[in-house]
């Protein structure tokens, strides 16, 4: 058999040669995972360990209550980010129907007499039985797969008519509805934030974007102001002095715990606001310890890790899009705006630049509902990096024995097309072999 025809013969079969002349198949080519993702996920969680043992000591009648459950929560989120990091992104885009039906479903549960869980007047739990779960952490994930799968779906509609770019505004409209009669007015804007960040970044027509905007934002300041204990809240923000031990209560507390840190902190565990002085220290105000027992320092590093973090998954998420891979890279973009816009609301609280609002700091707060379903998101995040990782190493393959072929001569007329493999490992790629050699160009949900 002459080399065309050992070749064509390799193509038939999804197989290339090494330069150890072995035959590898396109489909045994693995990924690798995004070693920057993976280690500043881990240094978020080790630094989250340590400041939740630091700032609950004192919350409890034993000081390792609140350590021991985050750490419990902790290893059920490392299950779910390995069992996230071992599974096909085409299983979870399969199921994506399903999943935005899990979120209406999860936002009605809250509200059935026994399972719903109601916490100082707010229905956003469910009783699991040995703990309770809040439902809007798991609606976050669900709604960013089921968005990220619809703008493939239609992506050149979302761009060019205005049903296709209401539908998702309505579903997190609906979305929102459910939310707001727990009440949970900041996650509400989060889910409205992050459907219209995705929306953006997958191509949709910017003037269309205008009009909605225009609509929602006053509505949301109406709910802001509709309730008496949200105004509260925004006149504190603005002198939290003027009542240091009622409305400003919160924010007084944790401005002085980061005034009191200055740039190197007091040290670790000598925090004194975390004494019975800072509520929801080990939670929502873990920012505020790490202010006052790392400093300025300590602060700069949270910012840069999440920073790295979400420029990671964007420039991830804009490479999967080159590639074609819009649902990974729409995936990627999700949930890099839920963790950025997450963690800027959480530390903008803390320091006093926003109003207070329940979130916690994705990875570090102490929140077993909000770990578990971090630890999934990042386990998505790491199953893309692998998937890109697989897909550019496979067109690689392919084009080094495209470039082969050229130079061996003329291929003859009954040369077989690419493999199917070849088109699993790059979507834009077309079946004929010269458009291997054509450079991807992104598009960010332009048709390609």
């Amino acid at each position: 058999m002459d080399d065309h025809a050992t070749r064509a013969a390799a193509a038939r079969t999804g197989a290339t040669r090494t330069s150890g002349g072995q035959a590898t198949r396109i489909d045994d080519i693995r990924g690798r995972f995004d070693r920057w993702i993976a280690g500043t996920v881990l240094a978020l969680a080790a630094l989250g360990v340590v400041m939740v043992a630091s700032s609950s000591i004192y919350q409890d009648s034993n000081p390792y209550h609140y350590f021991g459950r985050h750490l419990v929560f902790l290893a059920g989120g490392a299950v779910l980010m390995a069992l996230a990091m071992r599974t096909e992104l085409k299983t979870v885009e399969r199921y994506n129907h399903l999943l935005l039906l899990g979120c209406f479903v999860l936002l009605v549960l809250v509200f059935v007499p026994g399972l719903g869980v109601s916490v100082k007047g707010a229905n956003r739990w469910i009783n699991l039985g040995v703990s309770g779960f809040q439902v809007v952490e798991a609606v976050k994930v669900c709604f960013i797969i089921w968005l990220a799968s619809y703008l493939v779906r239609f992506r050149d509609e979302v761009n060019a008519t205005w049903p296709a770019m209401l539908k998702p505004l309505g579903v997190a409209a609906a979305l929102v509805v459910l939310l707001l009669l727990q009440p949970d007015f900041g996650s509400s804007s989060l889910l409205l934030a992050i459907t219209a960040g995705m929306l953006v970044l997958g191509g949709v027509n910017m003037p269309r974007m205008f009009g909605p905007v225009l609509v929602a934002l006053p509505l949301l300041a109406f709910v802001a102001v509709l309730e008496p204990y949200r105004m509260r809240r925004l006149t504190s923000f603005m002198d939290p002095w003027a009542d240091p031990f009622g409305s400003g209560y919160q924010l007084t507390n944790a401005l002085m715990a980061a005034g009191r840190g200055e740039w190197f902190g007091v040290g670790l565990g000598g925090s004194i606001q975390k004494l019975y002085y800072l509520p929801e220290a080990h939670t929502d105000f873990i920012l505020a310890v790490i202010a006052e027992e790392l400093g300025f320092v300590g602060v700069c590093m949270v910012i840069g890790l999440f920073s790295l973090l979400v420029g990671r998954a964007l420039w991830i998420g804009l490479k999967c899009v080159e590639m074609r891979r819009h649902f990974a890279g729409y995936l990627a973009f999700g949930i890099a705006l839920w963790i950025a816009l997450q963690s800027f609301v959480s530390i903008g609280v803390n320091l006093g630049l926003l109003p207070t609002k329940g979130l916690t700091l994705p990875l570090v707060s102490s929140g077993g509902s909000s770990v578990l379903m971090t630890c999934l998101g990042m386990g998505l995040l790491l199953r893309i990096s692998y998937e890109l990782e697989r897909a550019q190493r496979q067109v690689a393959r392919l084009r080094g024995d495209e470039v082969a072929v050229a130079a061996s001569g003329p291929a003859p007329a009954t040369a077989a097309p690419l493999p199917v493999a070849a088109m699993r490992a790059g979507e834009g790629i077309s079946r004929g072999t010269n458009r291997l050699r054509q450079r991807v160009e992104p598009t960010l949900g332009r048709a390609g």
